[in-house]
């Protein structure tokens, strides 16, 4: 039983069979107003929600993994084995590649921090055990913050105090984890937060009441886990075409009241029916 009906609650934001987006893995809110995501092909869309109007903002070299805005508009982008920057007019530089010893796998999904700090999950290589997580200072130095979770780390959030980032693990077993950030910034040791077997978890975020939402990759599954650790199906697609493979997920709009997913499997954003509006992300101005 799922708290929301696939056929009701589950609609086309843009996109749509066969035509749209080239197979989205990511989406996020960006501070201009507008949402993001991130195409197989390296592309980078712009969409207006409140309009279910999409364009191609920019380019980046490989698949885009994930991706987030700062307050200054610029957004960073995980591609291959590097993390990008964008202008305002979507034109790509490099922004990191790892540490002068650790070079970047496969960078996955970036959050910034209230402090501008940017933290990026590496999943490295499928069932290798090579995963970790950079973090990028605000003038673009990289160290490795933790060398956990290893069994592909893939979305993060900040938990609402901020002095936790949450992380869906995809592997070994499929879990949530969440790292406590010291007052200086050190990564505490990593805590199984839940685990969903029979899954691959790879989005998060948090609604402005401290629920986590957690959307698999397989299946083709939202879970809300309520401040209780309560897990509850939120939306299935046993069909797997209006959800089909839906990877990053975001609450998106003015309000923060449109829960959006991107989808793997198709060519279309996801948008979901729900009455409770998101955790607002941070957007430093760098």
């Amino acid at each position: 039983m799922s708290i929301l009906d696939v056929k009701s609650d589950v609609s086309y934001c843009v996109g749509g069979f066969g035509e749209g987006l080239d197979h989205p893995e990511c989406i996020t809110w960006g501070s201009d107003g507008y949402a993001y995501a991130g195409g197989e092909g390296g592309q980078i869309y712009r969409i207006d929600v409140e309009n279910n109007h999409f364009e191609q903002f920019a380019r980046a070299p490989n698949f885009v993994g994930g991706l987030c805005q700062d307050g200054s508009g610029s957004l960073y982008i995980c591609s291959g084995n590097k993390v990008y920057k964008t202008d305002n007019d979507g034109n790509l530089t490099e922004y990191s590649v790892g540490t002068p010893d650790v070079a970047m796998i496969g960078p996955n999904y970036p959050a910034f921090d209230k402090n501008g700090n940017l933290y990026v999950t590496d999943s490295g290589e499928w069932k290798k055990d090579n995963g970790k997580i950079f973090k990028i200072s605000p003038g673009g130095q990289t160290e490795v913050w933790s060398e956990f979770p290893k069994t592909f780390p893939n979305g993060i959030c900040f938990s609402p105090s901020g002095t936790d980032l949450y992380v869906a693990v995809s592997l070994n077993p499929p879990r949530i984890e969440k790292i406590s950030i010291s007052e200086t910034g050190e990564a505490g040791p990593p805590e199984t937060v839940i685990e969903i077997p029979n899954s691959v978890p790879d989005g998060l975020a948090f609604d402005a009441d401290a629920n986590l939402y957690i959307s698999c990759y397989r299946p083709d599954t939202i879970f809300r886990l309520d401040t209780k650790g309560t897990l509850e199906v939120l939306v299935h697609d046993y069909e797997g075409t209006l959800m089909a493979a839906p990877t990053n997920i975001a609450f998106c709009g003015n309000n923060l009241d449109d829960l959006l997913s991107a989808n793997l499997g198709r060519w279309h954003i996801s948008r979901y029916a729900l009455t409770t509006v998101g955790l607002p992300l941070n957007y430093p101005v760098l």
